[in-house]
């Protein structure tokens, strides 16, 4: 969970203008949606990264699906945690980060194939100025860019803006009961409040009549259900329908 550090800045609020052409499928998984996108289906690890993965890994979702799998790029959740100058950057502020600055490619320890992939153990404490040795782009060749970022509030109106462009950064509250989750539809019943918790939310659906998001953790795959879960839809359940933030890549 997070102890964040700074308030979340004032989101522009994206207007959804709904139609009677609106008419979502019943259950709807973005890793079925767009198989070619391989970062919709990964899991990271927070204890072995940053609060700026959920962030991330929307910007590496988007990237693939409004290229239309052209692009594969996964950002860096590395360089955004060490160079926006908070270790558990909030999403509003990552996605202004990705759109006034840019963020290179990284994924997880260890991999060759991005700019700045996660350190661990870190051996780095500043914002890096190159890609690291052998990568074949300089850092500010390789940044990808947003341009544009926004919140989206109400269930239907995250349901189409992931069903129109792609998984959105959930913000919700974390109590004792949800961290023995491994199955089925969570709502919170019981146990104490200890924070607040970022996740990527990338579909919906409905089990024996219950509605539920689809979600991402970042806690491994040993976590819950191969490191995803379901929690309660339509009831803003711990708050998670009530502060969801997202941005457009500029391509």
């Amino acid at each position: 969970m997070s102890q964040i550090k700074k308030e979340n800045m004032q989101l522009p609020e994206k207007t959804i203008f709904k139609s009677t052409n609106d008419i979502f499928p019943t259950d709807y998984d973005l890793r079925e949606a767009y198989p070619q996108c391989g970062s919709i289906r990964e899991i990271r690890n927070k204890s072995l990264e940053t609060c700026s993965i959920p962030s991330a890994g929307v910007m590496s979702d988007r990237i693939c699906i409004i290229s239309k799998g052209e692009l594969q790029t996964r950002v860096s959740s590395a360089y955004l945690a060490l160079c926006s100058n908070y270790d558990c950057i909030i999403p509003s502020f990552a996605f202004k980060f990705w759109v006034d600055n840019g963020i290179p490619s990284g994924g997880s320890y260890g991999d060759i194939n991005t700019c700045i992939p996660y350190f661990y153990p870190p051996d780095k404490e500043v914002c890096p100025k190159s890609c690291q040795e052998g990568y074949p782009k300089t850092l500010e060749e390789d940044k990808s860019f947003g341009e544009s970022y926004y919140s989206v509030k109400g269930e239907e109106n995250i349901m189409k803006e992931i069903y129109e462009n792609g998984s959105v950064v959930g913000q919700f509250s974390v109590y004792e009961d949800f961290l023995s989750y491994y199955s089925g539809i969570y709502q919170h019943i019981h146990g104490s409040y200890l924070g607040s918790h970022y996740v990527r939310i990338i579909g919906w659906g409905i089990d024996n009549g219950i509605k539920y998001w689809l979600v991402a953790n970042s806690w491994g795959e040993s976590w819950g259900d191969k490191g995803f879960f379901k929690i309660r839809r339509g009831t803003n359940e711990c708050g998670i329908e009530s502060s969801t933030v997202t941005g457009m890549p500029k391509l």
